[in-house]
């Protein structure tokens, strides 16, 4: 008898195909609108502040002839050097020290809250602080500082350090339990203090996640109004967003001037933000990993 050979075909593997739920009408609704949301109000701000005032009648359209005057006599109202030289020391500062006390403390609680209780108590403590308004605190915060003398500039960027520890603590939490822990073993068994390690090892890996921080940090310092204006009882030492009242006044207001300034506000955080945001999507996302 003749054997017979048999042969098995496996069955083929049909691709799913995942359907397609776009709809493109409404994306092209919602980029429209986003575009005039984030767009019109930049483009109103510059057509104001290159206007003189004899050509508001329409305000949306571009001036016939642009007056570059308005920067000038913003920047000189405002005394924009004194000012700009207070927000850019609070900025830089605040910065600074952020990156270095709020990524050691995130390093320490991460490491140590899976076996003790106090740590673990803490990080919940500095995370259920983001959820307190400023306003809550506001009042009685004022009261402290005042007590303590610290309604000044080196005051106040020790409070953005502070308040700035939740928010942040949460960031670096998360980016630190990627770090392989036997980086910091091996780092160890070769003598290494753990200051060392976090300096030497930690620190140095966590660059991503200190530019996010580093981001984040620049565009809330420079941009707030309410904490300095409770805080800083001395003219000479208010921020660029304090020195925009001078354009306030008691029966009208200087339209051209006050945004003729906006403009020379937002100019470095804008900048700031058009360079390095692709850091600040990658450092958020990293660090939103538990």
């Amino acid at each position: 008898m003749q054997a017979t050979e048999t042969t098995s075909v496996k069955p083929k593997k049909l691709k799913r195909e995942r359907p397609n739920h776009t709809n493109y009408t409404a994306t092209a609704i919602l980029a429209v609108l986003a575009i005039f949301a984030i767009l019109g109000p930049l483009y109103l701000t510059v057509v104001i502040a290159l206007k003189d005032p004899s050509q508001m009648n329409n305000v949306l359209a571009w001036p016939s002839k642009i007056n570059w005057s308005n920067f000038k006599d913003a920047w000189e109202m405002t005394d924009f050097p004194t000012k700009f030289l207070n927000t850019l020391f609070i900025t830089v500062v605040n910065i600074v020290f952020t990156i270095i006390t709020n990524s050691f403390v995130a390093y320490a609680i991460t490491r140590y809250r899976s076996h003790s209780k106090l740590f673990n108590g803490l990080y919940y403590y500095l995370v259920s602080a983001m959820f307190i308004p400023f306003n809550v605190i506001m009042l009685p915060l004022v009261k402290q500082v005042s007590m303590f003398h610290m309604d000044n500039v080196f005051g106040i960027t020790i409070l953005y350090i502070i308040f700035g520890l939740p928010m942040n603590t949460f960031l670096y939490a998360g980016f630190v339990k990627q770090i392989p822990i036997a980086l910091e073993e091996a780092a160890i068994m070769d003598g290494a203090t753990p200051l060392q390690v976090f300096f030497k090892v930690v620190f140095p890996i966590m660059k991503p996640m200190h530019a996010t921080v580093a981001i984040l940090s620049f565009m809330w310092t420079w941009n707030d109004f309410l904490m300095p204006l409770v805080l800083l009882s001395n003219p000479k030492q208010q921020t660029l967003q304090l020195a925009q009242y001078v354009f306030q006044g008691q029966f009208s207001t200087n339209y051209n001037l006050a945004f003729a300034s906006y403009m020379l506000v937002l100019a470095p955080v804008l900048l700031m933000y058009i360079f390095f945001q692709r850091y600040i999507i990658a450092g958020v996302t990293s660090g939103a990993v538990k």
